[in-house]
């Protein structure tokens, strides 16, 4: 059973919030979950040759939580949001994501930000987002998704949505690659780095996003190395070191239970 869509409704710069006209406000409808975990993993490993990128991993993310994955360069983050949204797949284990056993049967409904931009630079930001609405086959923007327009103007990039995206700031085109994810409404959203080497003015801003939807109840996951930039949005510090989770730590209120959940049932 599919989760419910929220509609969302723009808020012109007269009526946004005081505090920033360049922040823009989106009312968001509370997402209606079928379930209570949008990711089950059961023993997932990823192998490169002889090296394991991921071991054995069993883990449960809750819907309606951000996580905030923690751990060094080679933890397997990237991987781990790789085969989520269906770029590659386990070589062992099972993984259950948004109730289906098949990523290519939700890949409509996951939203992923990755190192690659996926923009074209001769395009502008309008282009770019038009282009990729226009490979959702079977689907119209009318049935319930953000329009370019609109999710452009939800990361504050609505004044520069005619400029091609070559001469954007890398501050400016992290936002772009944010608005070209958020524009199917997913219900799950993968974020790889979405911080690194980003002014402090777009990292504001796209959190300030991530925070009205996670408070809507979509489910997000983020690597970074910036814990005390993303912990506002946090509900969870997932840990990882050597290709397995060592630690899920959550912060109360929470749809999951607080307090720290040990490696003891999440190593292999």
């Amino acid at each position: 059973m599919r989760s419910r869509p929220y509609r969302g409704k723009y808020l012109d710069g007269a009526n946004a919030s005081p505090a920033s006209q360049t922040q823009r406000t989106f009312r968001i409808l509370q997402r209606v979950h079928p379930a209570a975990n949008v990711i089950e993993l059961r023993e997932v490993s990823k192998l490169y040759g002889t090296f394991a990128a991921l071991r054995k991993i069993t883990a449960e993310f809750h819907t309606g939580n951000s996580y905030v994955i923690l751990g060094p360069n080679g933890a397997g983050k990237s991987t781990l949001l790789r085969n989520l949204a269906g770029l590659t797949r386990p070589s062992f284990g099972t993984m259950t994501i948004l109730g289906s056993g098949e990523v290519s049967e939700v890949r409509s409904r996951i939203g992923y930000l990755g190192h690659d931009s996926m923009l074209y630079d001769e395009l502008t930001a309008m282009e770019n987002l038009r282009y990729s609405a226009s490979l959702y086959q079977g689907e119209t923007l009318s049935s319930g998704r953000w329009t370019p327009e609109q999710s452009l103007a939800m990361v504050g990039l609505d004044p520069a949505l005619n400029r091609p995206v070559g001469k954007f700031s890398q501050g400016m085109r992290q936002r772009a690659s944010l608005a070209r994810a958020l524009m199917a409404k997913p219900d799950l959203l993968l974020l790889d780095e979405p911080f690194s080497n980003v002014d402090l003015a777009s990292s504001a801003q796209m959190l300030h996003v991530l925070n009205q939807l996670r408070a809507a109840g979509n489910t997000i996951l983020l690597t970074t190395h910036q814990p005390d930039l993303a912990r506002p949005i946090a509900d969870c510090f997932c840990t990882m070191e050597a290709g397995q989770i060592v630690s899920m730590e959550y912060f109360p209120p929470s749809n999951a239970p607080a307090g720290m959940r040990s490696a003891a049932g999440l190593r292999a």
